[in-house]
């Protein structure tokens, strides 16, 4: 049987058409009324592209195609508790957020000792009197007669305490340190300038070496240090306490 040739695409001449509207790809010009070149079949008013959609615009539920005004309740419900659930949240965690930003500050600041203004105990023994804890010296020491007994520290201007360190003991020498009577642990009450009191027990190892409790308290005006356990104290010596050091963020 016969084959019948395959046709082939006559390519018009360019000026077939010289008043025609010219194809915006290959410049072909095209009659008046033409969808699409007759040169290279590309549209003659390709269609604009639509905007690019924000990003919220992709999530449920703003991203439903219905009818116009379908679903508008639901969406405005919608941002409407998302507000509500911010502001509750961040009323109920200011305080926490402060706590964090001040906590961050201690870590990142530096430190200096402060030097009380007064300071006093309920009880001292002979020759140990209160001002020896606070003396920048360990080789002597406020000498407490019982356990309960206690030294408060006040000072002039309220400060950011970050920290507090003891050195227990009548010396630094183990040999010397085991022959005296010395804290264990003890309950730390600081006061503010507003008033408000903080309680912290602090825990002591048995040996000899200064020991540090972070705190994080602002505005504070004098630290109470409550003797409650002390070991050594069977053979009559007082309770030694060497040195506390209180320091501020600087």
């Amino acid at each position: 049987m016969p084959i019948a040739a395959r046709p082939t695409v006559r390519t018009a001449a360019v000026d077939d058409e010289p008043d025609g509207e010219p194809c915006p790809s290959c410049g072909t010009n095209n009659r008046p009324g033409r969808t699409f070149c007759r040169n290279c079949a590309k549209p003659l008013k390709p269609q604009a592209q639509a905007a690019k959609l924000p990003w919220w615009r992709t999530r449920w539920p703003f991203n439903r195609r219905v009818r116009a005004g379908s679903g508008r309740l639901l969406r405005g419900s919608l941002i409407a508790l998302v507000i509500v659930g911010l502001l509750v949240a961040g009323f109920l965690l200011i305080p926490a957020g402060r706590f964090v930003v001040e906590d961050v500050r201690d870590k990142l600041g530096g430190t200096g000792e402060v030097s009380p203004l007064h300071v006093t105990a309920t009880a001292s023994a002979p020759g140990h009197p209160a001002k020896a804890a606070t003396d920048g010296v360990t080789n002597s020491y406020w000498g407490a007669p019982k356990v309960g007994d206690a030294l408060t520290a006040k000072f002039e201007d309220p400060f950011r305490l970050v920290g507090i360190t003891v050195h227990t003991g009548v010396s630094t020498k183990p040999e010397v340190f085991q022959k005296g009577a010395r804290p264990t642990r003890a309950d730390l009450t600081i006061t503010t300038k507003d008033g408000k009191t903080h309680e912290k027990t602090m825990t002591l190892a048995d040996k000899p070496g200064e020991q540090t409790l972070r705190t994080g308290i602002s505005d504070v005006v004098s630290v109470r240090f409550t003797i409650r356990e002390a070991a050594g104290e069977g053979h009559g010596h007082p309770i030694a306490l060497g040195e506390i050091e209180y320091f501020k963020r600087t």
